[in-house]
């Protein structure tokens, strides 16, 4: 995730980084500039049509369409940017169970059971980041015997719920204090199970292509109304505007998974590392 101070905007103008669409749309914007002088040239210099042609009339049909493409892309937007804020709130809750957990557990159970719990809560992000990333970061540790062909998150809590049942067994945790941190041992399935949703869940298909293709059906007809008008003028205007447009899509791509490791994804690294933090200076 890019990290900077929101109030130096002006500095951002100037400014390219990893997640900037221009470097991404460089090549199409070029060739699409290229394709809006050849209509031009064709339309005013070889063919030289009239000002009266009838192709200046589409652009009563551009700009009746163009507000309801707005409406559109912001709609794509905000979806996107939803599943985004949803998947930080989900993590945030993790934060905030694994701290709780950890300061219940801190008075609950006995120093010889403490080094589990410090290593095991924060384990379970770890291992969740991965599994929505598709990756598997093998650990040297003695406390739970993981099967990396099998669900990581749902064995590391298992392990979790196990000892602390043994620990209800064993006279350690009596009946009430069990129920008192059982939303928390509970929630990290349900956290999991959330992140998938989204994961998993991508925006439909049609939706996707169809934005693509207004896109690209808008950007190429644009050259055809705009060149009795704009003339040669309408190359770096029509490069600008697909800049617009694609660049939206590219975002809002990106933020609706927002598990990888994209610029504009969720800092799970760094909320990992909070967490084993965060829990180490409870238990350990």
């Amino acid at each position: 995730m890019v990290y900077y101070n929101p109030k130096e905007w002006f500095s951002f103008i100037f400014r390219l980084n990893k997640a900037d669409t221009l470097r991404e749309l460089f090549p199409l914007i070029v060739a699409v500039c290229a394709y809006a002088g050849i209509v031009v040239f064709l339309l005013i210099d070889f063919w030289k049509l009239p000002d009266t042609n009838i192709l200046r009339k589409v652009s009563y049909i551009h700009q009746t369409i163009g507000f309801v493409f707005s409406l559109l892309l912001a709609f794509r937007i905000n979806s996107a940017y939803d599943r985004w804020w949803e998947g930080r709130k989900i993590w945030g809750s993790l934060t905030n169970n694994s701290r709780n957990l950890a300061i219940k557990l801190k008075h609950l159970v006995g120093e010889t059971e403490l080094p589990f719990f410090n290593y095991a809560i924060p384990l379970y992000a770890r291992v969740l980041r991965d599994h929505l990333r598709d990756i598997y970061t093998s650990e040297q540790q003695g406390f739970i015997d993981i099967n990396p062909g099998k669900h990581v998150p749902n064995q590391v809590a298992s392990a979790i719920i196990q000892n602390i049942y043994r620990l209800n067994k064993s006279g350690v945790i009596n009946t009430e204090q069990l129920f008192s941190i059982t939303s928390e041992i509970t929630s990290f399935t349900d956290i999991c199970g959330a992140c998938e949703r989204i994961k998993k869940t991508p925006i439909p298909f049609s939706y996707s292509v169809f934005i693509k293709k207004f896109i690209f059906t808008y950007i190429m007809t644009l050259p055809f109304t705009w060149a009795f008008d704009l003339k040669y003028f309408t190359i770096p205007i029509i490069g600008f505007v697909l800049f617009v447009f694609a660049s939206i899509e590219l975002l809002a791509e990106e933020i609706e998974d927002p598990f990888g490791n994209d610029a504009n994804d969720l800092p799970l690294d760094n909320i990992c590392e909070n967490i084993q933090k965060h829990v180490g200076e409870i238990l350990g």
